[in-house]
């Protein structure tokens, strides 16, 4: 490093610089995560589509949603599909334009998306967070051990939860009315695809984060 290459030192007051997304919560990367399935049983039903964003942070530090990676899946043999789901999903299953794939091609185009986002924050692994978070794990995870994936980035068990954070925050456990209580727009006829409700849920997510300053201090 040439002198002049070298930083200039801190000035007396200046402010820290603030804490790395790896010095926030223990090492572990938020991704907000929605599922969208043909039923309420992860043992039973199958995985349609999933969504993924990486929480990112602002040239100050605030919380911002990443980019999306999603999937959708070809439904896993043996497992059903409620005809309710598809009616409140609106997933048209053989859709030409629905480009499905299967449960270990999905999960490999989602997972690599986040793994780059974990390396990029000098993480040590994701840790989910989504709006009733045990649901979309539980079914994430289920699709992992079909197909018996050995590159999972999600912590196993951990999670954090959006409905928690909602009615908290703003004393509203559903999603549409948390959103609305946090001052953002929500739009009925989009929600309830994968990647619709993942961006409404990481916006949730930051804006609470950065009311509160979690992990920012």
């Amino acid at each position: 490093m040439t002198q002049s290459d070298t930083p200039p030192a801190a000035e007396p007051g200046d402010a820290p610089p603030f804490r790395k997304m790896h010095e926030r919560f223990r090492g572990y990367l938020p991704v907000v995560v929605d599922v969208e399935t043909g039923g309420f049983d992860w043992q039973k039903h199958a995985l349609l589509e999933i969504a993924a964003i990486p929480i990112d942070l602002d040239e100050e530090g605030r919380y911002i949603p990443g980019e999306v990676a999603s999937a959708h899946f070809i439904p896993a043999e043996g497992l059903a599909i409620e005809p309710k789901s598809l009616e409140i999903t609106g997933i048209v299953l053989d859709h030409p334009f629905r480009f499905a794939k299967h449960e270990k091609e999905g999960l490999d185009h989602v997972f690599a998306a986040i793994r780059a986002a974990v390396r990029k924050h000098n993480c040590q692994r994701a840790i989910l967070v989504g709006h009733n978070a045990h649901f979309d794990l539980n079914f994430l995870n289920a699709a992992v051990a079909r197909v018996q994936h050995k590159r999972n980035p999600f912590h196993p068990f951990s999670v954090f939860d959006t409905v928690t954070l909602g009615g908290v925050a703003y004393g509203q456990t559903v999603l549409a009315r948390a959103v609305q209580a946090a001052g953002m727009d929500w739009n009925g006829e989009e929600a309830h695809s994968a990647v619709y409700d993942a961006e409404k849920t990481a916006a949730l997510f930051c804006a609470v984060a950065n009311k509160w300053g979690i992990g920012m201090d």
